[in-house]
């Protein structure tokens, strides 16, 4: 397991945001703040286009150089992953590869990210069995995935950290129940790398997903797929293409072979703007000490909880702050209105079906918490009816 230095207290690192001289971000759920670092690493990609076409080996380093750091901060090698344009069509790339035979199922969750979900849901013409482990009954746990996974499971689907409340979930005791029963492991942890202690041997995984533009602070556009020994088995993956190769740049239209590595599940180029913002971003994680950013985050999460219940807020599923990821979910009836209230108080937030979620990285502090607890009683006083303002007032 790799170990990380503290180099930055949360007041460097926030300094790095400029952007928090003008708004509270507590959307990195959504998409990371932006740094500095991000502003200097797109100008060195415009610097290096005044080349011309001599610029394809420096996006080829940074193609190189985000697989390494990123390997690193979840502690795998670099032939294990593979880089894609974003979560979905690494799910896509497994599924396709997945030889069925009487292993029919794929098990998943009503809390995955519908995007992973779609994709396992897209498989029903191949035969594809979809199962929902919890039935959208209860929140799931590993007893729902343990009663759902049998030996015609070829494959269990598990968020690290679901997108809708930030719940954290137990993915190696799910991963150790689907591997006594045959079956192979995915795990979505877009909504955990970068905020939380990461590690693929700790999780049991054979497969894990993860993109740049959250708490990774980069970019949409690039995503990694982890993929335990480089090739789990199964089927060449049904899409492809010149990054995909033994060797790319043989250029051979007659050739169609897979390299031993997780570089097989690649396509064509990466998204080059990303490349960047991916590399500073994960160098800017790389300063720090992901078990102290946790235990940062999550004394946020407690004192949001505490002060936003106490002035009427519903924060539901809140009061056990170890059990999320780094955000949670505030209940309102209309969350994308009150959103749009709280950004005229330069408060981003992240509105998501019945909630609004309030997400917290290492650079987000006690007082981010005040103003948002002020911005919420402003907008709450001013969306009541005016006959109810003014006795208010009278009183």
């Amino acid at each position: 397991m790799t170990t990380l230095t503290a180099v930055r207290t949360p007041a460097e690192f926030r300094a790095a945001f400029p952007s928090f001289r003008s708004v509270v971000h507590l959307a990195s759920c959504s998409i990371g703040a932006r740094s500095t670092a991000l502003d200097t690493a797109l100008g060195r990609m415009l610097d290096a286009m005044s080349a011309g076409p001599a610029a394809w080996s420096e996006f080829e380093h940074q193609a190189q150089g985000a697989r390494q750091r990123f390997a690193a901060l979840i502690g795998a090698h670099p032939d294990q992953v593979a880089i894609v344009p974003n979560a979905s069509v690494g799910a896509y790339q497994i599924a396709s590869t997945l030889m069925l035979g009487c292993r029919d199922r794929v098990i998943t969750t009503t809390e995955e990210f519908p995007s992973i979900a779609q994709v396992w849901l897209a498989q029903r013409p191949r035969g594809v069995q979809v199962v929902f482990a919890d039935a959208g009954a209860d929140p799931v746990d590993a007893g729902h995935y343990g009663a759902a996974v049998d030996a015609h499971t070829a494959l269990v689907s598990v968020p690290l950290v679901t997108y809708g409340h930030g719940r954290l979930l137990p993915v190696a005791e799910v991963a150790a129940l689907a591997h006594a029963r045959g079956a192979r492991v995915f795990v979505d942890a877009y909504q955990a790398v970068g905020v939380l202690p990461v590690n693929v041997d700790e999780l049991g995984c054979d497969y894990l997903v993860a993109g740049t533009c959250k708490y990774l602070l980069g970019l949409p556009g690039v995503a990694f797929l982890y993929v335990r020994d480089g090739v789990a088995g199964g089927l060449d993956p049904a899409l492809t293409g010149w990054f995909g190769r033994v060797d790319p740049f043989a250029f051979n239209p007659r050739r169609l072979d897979f390299p031993s590595t997780a570089r097989r599940f690649e396509t064509g180029i990466p998204a080059v703007p990303a490349l960047y913002a991916a590399n500073a971003g994960l160098d800017l994680i790389a300063d720090l000490d992901l078990h102290e950013v946790r235990r940062h985050v999550t004394g946020l999460i407690e004192l949001a909880a505490q002060q936003l219940t106490a002035q009427g807020e519903r924060v539901p599923e809140a009061s056990a702050a170890a059990a999320h990821g780094a955000h949670v979910g505030l209940a309102d009836t209309d969350p994308a209105a009150l959103a749009a209230r709280l950004a005229k108080h330069g408060i981003a937030v992240s509105p998501r079906g019945s909630v609004i979620r309030l997400s917290f990285h290492y650079y987000n502090d006690a007082h981010d918490v005040e103003l948002l607890s002020a911005a919420l009683r402003q907008c709450r006083r001013l969306s009541r009816p005016l006959s109810q303002r003014a006795e208010n007032r009278d009183r």
